[in-house]
């Protein structure tokens, strides 16, 4: 998408923009509402400028910033890509998660919707120690199980790897710093670990209880209807 500022202020767009809203998480139009002045670009030629939208489905406000590519005697124009500074929160299964548990991650997720990427990974350690204290003894291997076995599967170079665990598991009292990439990773192994530990355990236990309690409804209420001897089919 371009976006193409002219002299006397107007604006326009060459596409339609569709992205997920953070406010109500809808996949909408992002309207073009606000750019910055011709003549105070000119004037300043700056490299990124903030540019204004409003979600076509909540009617909220969403900013972004962009890069100028060109800037000629009457016309301006913004490079694609723009870059929303208020991106969506991840979604989670929050109500199948132990109180403390749940308050760590959702600040963990708060802390990566705003790119603050090292207080994300802090916050991620919370939640690891808070969810292995919610754990009896067996369960609390699943956590490193489940670790390895995403590292495997996902492919994570030995780096990586070991960055995360260092991170998740060491206890050491100064944890690593990790960039936007590892921030990346170790978002999805924390929520893939906890939806297997809290969230898929709690939905199968819950299954099994409802099947169990139609089960025995069934057993205890069915009887055999028997037709009278003699009896047929018009009586």
């Amino acid at each position: 998408m371009t976006v193409t500022i002219y002299a006397d202020d107007r604006f326009e767009q060459d596409t339609v923009q569709v992205r997920e809203c953070p406010h109500c998480g809808a996949h909408a139009q992002m309207l073009p509402v606000s750019t910055p002045r011709f003549e105070t670009l000119q004037q300043t030629r700056a490299g990124k400028v903030p540019v204004g939208y409003l979600c076509s489905a909540c009617g909220e406000p969403r900013f972004a910033r962009a890069h100028v590519r060109s800037i000629d005697s009457n016309r301006i124009e913004l490079a694609e890509g723009i870059v929303e500074i208020e991106r969506p929160r991840e979604h989670f299964a929050f109500s199948y998660l132990p109180e403390d548990v749940r308050v760590y991650f959702d600040e963990a997720l708060q802390c990566y919707a705003a790119d603050i990427f090292n207080a994300f990974a802090a916050m991620c350690r919370l939640t690891v120690a808070a969810s292995m204290d919610a754990l009896d003894d067996r369960q609390q291997t699943l956590w490193r199980s489940a670790f390895d076995e995403i590292v495997h599967i996902g492919q994570i170079d030995d780096a990586t790897a070991a960055t995360m665990e260092r991170l998740l598991f060491s206890g050491d009292a100064v944890a690593p710093l990790i960039d936007a990439g590892q921030a990346a990773v170790l978002l999805e192994i924390v929520k893939d670990i906890l939806y297997q530990v809290h969230v898929r355990a709690a939905r199968f236990r819950a299954a099994m209880k409802v099947r169990r309690f139609f089960a025995e409804e069934q057993s205890g209420k069915l009887t055999t209807l028997r037709r009278p001897r003699g009896a047929g089919l018009g009586s």
